[in-house]
């Protein structure tokens, strides 16, 4: 998930990677707060509270009001004020500010979201048919039979699939055809002491740009071309809208989050794909007593105001996919929290309550939350899991798959699928002339000569746009016109409901205590399977079907 719940071995689900590295010059970036003395906080009114309400007590805290989402009542306030948080919230017409603060150090991404190095060549699970030059390594789409779906369904070009990401490279030749630059929006400008001086004056990336590479990679799985080129996707036909709501760097705030899923409703989007959770906080606690108490209100606020936006799309007919997260964490029972806030100030230990914490936007409404497996439809070692959570499971990768045997330990274990030249440009995989110089990155070039790029990644992050895909499928298959906007529409209920009933159902392993330790990983990553073969804590209603989802048998 975020923080991405992304790639290979696996440290966070979304929230933000490990705060670390070396000081980001900001030379030729756009002002910031932090050149300015002051902070961003994105401040939650309270139920019912009216917009002057609202206003006249982050003024009276010493903010000033940037922008509003009067939808949720969220306000993107900036404040020189060292107590406002504190006094957000003590005020009785607001829940609490969810500060944006500069720390001055980019984060230093762990091997969860970056393309996987690890593993060897050699035996794999083989993908589907060639309908594209690499599909023949994408055993996801076998394993939820996308192959035999595209026979009966490939998807509807007015289903729109929103990718609530770091950003979508439209320019990568298997999304440009299915990219809609009319429909996309970045609502997360860059921060020049997290992300690195801006690459626009603005430090608001144009639409159809990914200097992440997460979104561009899940952007793939859910609807890549089937164009001769490169991949294709679980639902090849649909329309991909981007919506920025990550930083760079992989940070997901709460102000960007909330806008976009809130456009997402207002603009008629049919499916909100969603691989991250909302920074800073792992676990988002209603009153921990570890927290002080303006780190217990920021946390309701994040609460709030992500309850709200979930709602406000759902309402509005968006079908919500969330990655489960990648904490190998029983939900149920979560384990404690070491790793918040992950932003702004040191993280400290955390006793975690299931009732009154939860995971966002996972354990928000309405939202569709989904587990990782590998190629052996093993839970993957990293996916969090529980019956409380989990509503479907889904291909995610699993490098360290099938012990024993001559497929264990393939970088071919894990999700295939497109990313951004820029990004492997930067970090070393492809040279200046857009020559592949290190393994396990792959080139396919149109007749045309315009070429595209595809990495292996691993998480919960790749899980959910399969489960995505399938929706959309199912919408293009079953929706009905709108007649208002335009395009396919089905409501979010109904498209759950067949997504579920359609799925997989997969019994828990025996014995029901899954180690990993053969694989080489400690105890704490143990998982108990709990329930029937037809709901429990791995695989939730099962393992999506794209096939009988579509009508096939």
């Amino acid at each position: 998930m975020r923080r991405r719940l992304t790639a290979g071995a696996v440290a966070t689900a979304t929230g933000l990677a490990l705060l670390a590295g070396l000081p980001i010059s900001s030379a030729n970036a756009a002002p910031s707060t932090a050149s300015t003395g002051t902070s961003e906080y994105t401040v939650v009114a309270g139920d019912g509270v009216s917009a002057a309400d609202a206003l006249a007590a982050i003024t009276a805290a010493g903010g000033t009001v940037v922008s509003s989402n009067a939808a949720v009542g969220t306000y993107r306030v900036s404040s020189a004020a060292a107590d406002f948080k504190a006094k957000a919230a003590k005020s009785g017409a607001l829940i609490g500010a969810a500060a944006r603060k500069p720390i001055g150090y980019a984060p230093n991404p762990s091997p969860v979201e970056k393309p996987i190095t690890e593993g060897r060549g050699g035996a794999s699970s083989p993908g589907v048919p060639k309908a594209d030059p690499l599909d023949d390594k994408l055993w996801g789409l076998k394993m939820v039979k996308a192959d035999k779906a595209h026979a009966i369904e490939k998807g509807e070009r007015g289903v729109t699939v929103g990718v609530l990401d770091t950003g979508l490279d439209a320019s990568n030749p298997d999304l440009a055809p299915n990219y809609s630059s009319k429909l996309s929006r970045n609502f997360a400008p860059d921060i020049p002491e997290i992300d690195g001086a801006c690459e626009v004056a603005s430090c608001v990336d144009p639409a159809g740009t990914d200097d992440g590479g997460h979104g561009t990679h899940v952007a793939g799985t859910i609807a890549a071309a089937a164009n001769g080129s490169g991949v294709t996707g679980v639902a090849p036909n649909v329309t991909l809208v981007e919506l920025k709501g990550g930083q760079d760097s992989g940070y997901f705030f709460l102000d960007p989050v909330v806008n976009a899923l809130t456009y997402a409703g207002d603009a008629g989007i049919d499916v909100v794909n969603m691989s991250f959770y909302v920074d800073p906080w792992l676990y988002n606690c209603k009153a921990n007593p570890a927290d002080a108490p303006d780190a217990q209100a920021e946390q309701r606020a994040i609460i709030a105001g992500i309850n709200r936006a979930l709602n406000y799309a759902h309402k509005r007919g968006v079908t919500l996919v969330a990655a489960a997260g990648n904490q190998y964490d029983n939900l149920n029972d979560p384990q404690e929290d070491t790793t918040s806030p992950d932003y702004g100030t040191d993280p400290y230990y955390r006793p975690i309550d299931n009732s009154t914490c939860f995971t966002l936007p996972a354990e928000g409404p309405n939202v569709i939350a989904v587990s990782a497996l590998g190629p052996s439809k093993s839970k993957s070692h990293y996916s969090n899991y529980g019956t409380e959570q989990v509503t479907v499971a889904a291909p995610g990768g699993f490098t360290r798959d099938f012990f024993g045997t001559p497929q264990y330990n393939q970088t071919a274990n894990n999700i295939l699928s497109s990313y951004p030249l820029s990004v492997l440009q930067a970090t070393g995989r492809v040279d200046a002339d857009g020559n592949v110089i290190a393994a396990n990155v792959f080139k396919d070039c149109t007749a045309a000569g315009k070429c595209g790029y595809y990495v292996y990644l691993a998480g919960t992050s790749m899980a959910s746009p399969h489960a995505a895909g399938v929706a959309a499928l199912i919408i293009s298959r079953y929706g009905h016109r709108d007649f208002w906007r335009g395009g396919l529409t089905m409501n979010p209920d109904l498209v759950q409901a067949r997504l579920v009933k359609t799925a997989a159902e997969t019994a828990c392993p025996e014995p029901r205590l899954r180690s990993y330790a053969n694989e080489g990983y400690p105890v704490a990553y143990d998982a108990y399977c709990a329930g029937p073969k037809s709901f429990n804590s791995f695989y939730g209603h099962g393992i999506v079907d794209a096939y009988a989802a579509v009508g096939g048998r």
